[in-house]
């Protein structure tokens, strides 16, 4: 995969944070494509990111990209299919909330319909990487003001 194509961004803070939440927006996946590996303290989600980076280019595309989320104590879905269902999720935004104790806390991932996941973490650590290359787009996503 060319490196001119691949987005690889890292978060230790909340700044950081909002930017890996603007290219997640309208991620789609299944309920299949999120993992919790408790035993590498590890929150997985893949999914096909659409990219923003583009702007208002007329290169839409889409690619498969991959957030870890690390040092997770505990994950808990509200509102969301289960894992066997072949729904399509939209990923809406991802942030973090701190806890009682710094650094520790909790990440919120949001979903389109009022789906939602907090992913409970000793410490905000998150990785955004893309796994595929781009493939065109059909539709930009939009939404209501």
């Amino acid at each position: 995969m060319s490196q001119a194509n691949t987005l690889r961004l890292m978060a230790v803070d909340a700044d950081d944070l909002k930017i890996i939440s603007a290219a997640c927006q309208d991620g789609v996946c299944k309920p299949a494509d999120i993992a919790y590996e408790a035993r590498k303290r590890r929150f997985l989600i893949e999914f096909n990111r659409f990219r923003w980076e583009n702007g208002e280019s007329d290169a839409q595309q889409r690619v498969r990209s991959a957030l870890s989320l690390e040092d997770v104590t505990g994950v808990k879905a509200r509102g969301l299919p289960p894992k066997s269902a072949d729904l399509v999720l939209s990923l809406m935004s991802v942030e973090w909330e701190e806890g009682d104790e710094a650094p520790s806390g909790q990440f919120r991932l949001i979903f389109a319909g009022d789906g939602e996941l907090v992913v409970s973490a000793d410490c905000l650590d998150a990785t955004l990487v893309d796994v595929s290359q781009p493939w065109p787009a059909k539709n930009r996503p939009t939404h209501k003001e």
